[in-house]
């Protein structure tokens, strides 16, 4: 797999002017099945890595219940800088970033939006979540058709109860692809 990647000092939107580090993919580089977040927050731009903070959390103890290595995929963001306040990333930042994260899931067999504006970025979808959670979709990247599950942020699942046993049922179909 050739990922392109965002030089060090990448200026291409107006992200980069308040970032620490550039949030690059973890886990599995070469991983068939990679979970997409929204963009990175403080933790992530801190370290340097996608979900490691408190969503990181959730989502490992999602993985841990699963039964998945968090190592065996690959975990990356729609943008790779840190926006301001926590906030959703812009079309601007998103279409900045979109050559990255094209060449980061064109060759997978499963992709997992994690959130509304990850779902929002790679599908287009604008409507309700609880209308799209845990339904395979396909997506054409790259010339390439893959499937795409959406389902919700970890942080999510914070307070809902629902979200929280969507966020398990869609793990238990990563396992299945898995195999």
């Amino acid at each position: 797999m050739n990922m392109i990647r965002p030089k060090a000092d990448c200026d291409l939107c107006p992200l980069c002017r308040e970032r620490t580090n550039i949030v690059l993919p973890s886990g599995n580089l070469e991983s068939r099945v990679v979970f997409v977040g929204e963009a990175p927050g403080e933790n992530e731009d801190l370290m340097g890595k996608p979900f490691v903070g408190r969503a990181g959390k959730i989502l490992d103890d999602a993985f841990a219940k699963a039964g998945i290595d968090r190592e065996s995929v690959m975990i990356t963001n729609t943008v790779k800088c840190r926006p301001p306040n926590n906030r959703d990333p812009t079309q601007e930042e998103m279409s900045a970033c979109r050559p990255f994260l094209d060449s980061e899931l064109e060759s997978r067999s499963l992709i997992v939006g994690l959130g509304k504006s990850a779902i929002r970025d790679i599908i287009g979808y604008e409507g309700p979540m609880a209308d799209i959670v845990n339904k395979i979709q396909t997506v054409t990247i790259g010339g390439n058709v893959v499937n795409f599950l959406p389902t919700y942020h970890p942080m999510a699942c914070i307070y809902r109860k629902f979200a929280r046993e969507e966020l398990m049922r869609t793990m238990s179909i990563v396992k299945e692809a898995m195999l």
